[in-house]
């Protein structure tokens, strides 16, 4: 069946996005707590924050953006979570296609919604006074960089998106994923923060991921911090993907 694989995936990925297409409301939903963020750190706490960078958003935007990606994949958790107790994938091993393009259908479903969101928060950005002197070769980096962690945080949600006994049960495992942003260089420098907090804060992926995006979009040497991102970022997929296959592989057994 695997020469099927990518025609089969490409039938089921139009059908998660009709479903999407149907209800926008779900991308206009993970695009609102990022947005209310922004508003309210830039406006409310923005004034009160050292971080001597020139523009508090400029600051800011590369964490927003994470959790974003956090915010939207608890949809992709709902999503496969709603086709095991609808008996879909009962009837789609009862066809001849490939069964791997089920759980990629998914995946892609959820990159394509969340660079939808990916966009309104930055198109949101620039209103609010965004800028950067990045070119094009930058954005495409630092859209590489959000690509890989979707896939990796995606993975993640499909775990649960296959185990769990509940919709809240579904969805709820992002909420951590949503917060750790507050705990690193997101909205603050580490160096602010006490001892055992900037230990952790300086030592976890959300941290060497966004500082990686802030250089970029400052146009700074990125140095080992681009590689430290993006190892993170693939250490995080590869398990994930092999947990993910593992758990859909005991579950259609």
């Amino acid at each position: 069946m695997n020469k099927h694989f990518l025609g089969d995936t490409t039938v089921l990925l139009g059908r998660s996005l009709r479903h999407i297409a149907r209800s926008p409301d779900t991308i206009i939903t993970t695009a609102v707590m990022p947005i209310a963020f922004l508003l309210l750190f830039v406006y409310v706490f923005g004034g009160a924050i050292e971080t001597g960078s020139d523009s508090y958003v400029n600051y800011l935007l590369p964490g927003i953006l994470l959790i974003t990606i956090a915010s939207g994949i608890s949809y992709t958790a709902f999503r496969l979570f709603l086709d095991m107790q609808g008996g879909i994938f009962e009837r789609f091993q009862s066809m001849p296609i490939a069964r791997s393009s089920v759980l990629w259908a998914h995946v892609l479903t959820s990159l394509v919604a969340n660079l939808i969101s990916l966009a309104v928060i930055v198109l949101v950005a620039l209103v609010m006074g965004f800028r950067t002197g990045a070119g094009v070769l930058d954005w495409l980096a630092v859209a590489g960089i959000l690509l890989l962690f979707t896939l990796a945080l995606t993975w993640i949600a499909v775990i649960p998106g296959l185990t769990a006994k509940s919709v809240d049960g579904a969805s709820a495992f992002s909420y951590p994923l949503i917060f750790l942003p507050f705990v690193s260089s997101a909205f603050v420098p580490t160096a602010s923060m006490p001892g055992p907090v900037r230990a952790f804060a300086e030592h976890q992926p959300v941290t060497a991921i966004v500082n990686a995006i802030r250089d970029i979009f400052a146009q700074k040497p990125v140095g080992a911090g681009i590689w430290a991102a993006l190892a993170w970022c693939v250490g995080i997929l590869v398990v994930a993907y092999v947990f993910a296959n593992l758990t859909y592989r005991r579950k259609i057994s």
